[in-house]
């Protein structure tokens, strides 16, 4: 059986609702582990959907220096991804980045691009998260 990235996500917002305010990321994997566990399957494949936005959101942060930008840029770039919208922040020696970012047309998916992401920010000593849009909703909701 094919599981799709847009499953995965219905059962990752169905734990969220399920578990209220007291849902932590290792609840939310525990309860989805469970709901593809009911599923029966022991061998998994995921496949993308046209259904899915395409849509993550990456946050940066760290001590300000040059060429922060300009590396995770190129990342996203030669990665054929989409910046929609940025904003970044210094406060002092410290800077913040979010960027939400199109990943529809790469040929990578969003765990390629957060190891290709995990090496450009080891080199620039920074950190570097990328979440699905939906994901990153229901995770900083009110």
């Amino acid at each position: 059986m094919n599981i799709s990235e847009d499953l995965i996500r219905k059962l990752t917002l169905q734990a969220i609702e399920e578990l209220g305010e007291g849902a932590t990321s290792e609840k939310v994997k525990q309860v989805v582990s469970k709901s593809l566990e009911k599923l029966g399957e022991e061998e998994t494949v995921f496949k993308s959907t046209n259904e899915d936005s395409g849509r993550v959101i990456l946050t940066s942060f760290g001590l300000n220096h040059h060429g922060i930008v300009s590396g995770i840029t190129t990342a996203l770039s030669e990665a054929e991804c989409d910046i929609q919208d940025i904003s970044q922040k210094l406060m002092g020696e410290f800077y913040t980045m979010i960027m939400i970012i199109d990943i529809t047309n790469s040929k990578k998916d969003i765990k390629q691009l957060q190891e290709d992401l995990n090496k450009i920010a080891e080199k620039l000593k920074v950190k570097v998260y990328l979440q699905h849009e939906d994901v990153f909703r229901y995770m900083h909701r009110i």
